[in-house]
């Protein structure tokens, strides 16, 4: 090879390396707003994040605590970088796909957008069923577990401490948010090939033992956690089993399309002797 080859190899690299430093710098860029944005109003974030606790305990019950000097403190730097990653989180997903679109043909990019679209919608699904029904069967839970002081047994109530409500609030919805991408990469799975509708059907049953491991293994030890998280992750691989069997069709329609059966041969010419 050529010292001139060898300089033609080096300049689209040195392009690619360029493209991606800016793209790496929009999106550290729309992270840092976010971030900044996000600890500006953590308070009221995380006031919002504490609404199922006070909605089910009632705000004259709703009483939290932190017992070390930097606890809250440090809760609300959690807290940003956690909302900064999940405002932030469409325009980095629209670098990475910018950076990486010019590489793929128009029909494979076509076929990877609507992925990059139901990939947080599917996250945002998962997190808004850990708002609205998980985290508030679980405070319903907690609280139905104290107990009155009396003459002969003490008082035990719930105080639950800023970092680790935060904490179970983002595991749960990291968790959730993870699992419900279920539908999107079993459909990728069977747009190229490597599973089929059928196999899904007959592997049903394996799965629901799957579904129960996922859930203890993502969700913390209780039983509710568990089968708030397995039993949706039951009716996302039903349909997921529809999804798959429509990306079948669809790719059979377009095969039969692209390569139509041959024509029929014409019959044979009479014989004008006979």
């Amino acid at each position: 090879m050529s010292a001139e080859d060898i300089e033609a190899s080096k300049a689209p690299l040195m392009d690619h390396l360029i493209e991606l430093r800016s793209r790496l710098i929009k999106a550290l860029l729309a992270f840092g707003i976010a971030f900044i944005f996000c600890f500006f109003f953590a308070k009221q974030i995380y006031n919002i994040l504490v609404w199922p606790f006070v909605w089910v305990a009632g705000a004259e019950n709703s009483k939290f605590i932190y017992t070390a000097l930097l606890e809250y403190f440090i809760t609300q730097l959690k807290l940003a970088l956690f909302g900064a990653g999940f405002i932030s989180f469409p325009i980095v997903a629209g670098q990475i796909y910018k950076f990486v679109a010019p590489g793929l043909y128009k029909h494979e990019r076509g076929a990877f957008l609507p992925y990059l679209i139901a990939t947080p919608f599917f996250f945002v699904m998962g997190s808004m069923l850990v708002y609205f029904v998980v985290l508030p069967m679980l405070v319903r839970f907690s609280l139905g577990m104290q107990q009155s002081g009396g003459t002969e047994t003490a008082q035990i109530q719930l105080l639950p401490k800023v970092g680790e409500y935060l904490s179970l609030m983002m595991s749960l919805i990291f968790a959730f948010g993870i699992a419900f991408q279920l539908p999107v990469i079993l459909t990728l799975l069977g747009r190229i090939g490597i599973i089929t509708s059928k196999m899904l059907r007959e592997k049903r049953r394996y799965f629901i033992v799957v579904a129960f491991i996922i859930a203890a293994v993502l969700t913390p030890p209780d039983v509710l956690s568990q089968a708030s998280l397995a039993l949706p992750l039951l009716a996302l691989y039903e349909g997921s089993i529809i999804a798959v069997r429509i990306v079948e069709k669809r790719a059979a329609a377009a095969s039969a399309a692209a390569n139509p059966p041959p024509a029929a041969p014409p019959p044979p010419a009479a014989n004008p002797a006979e």
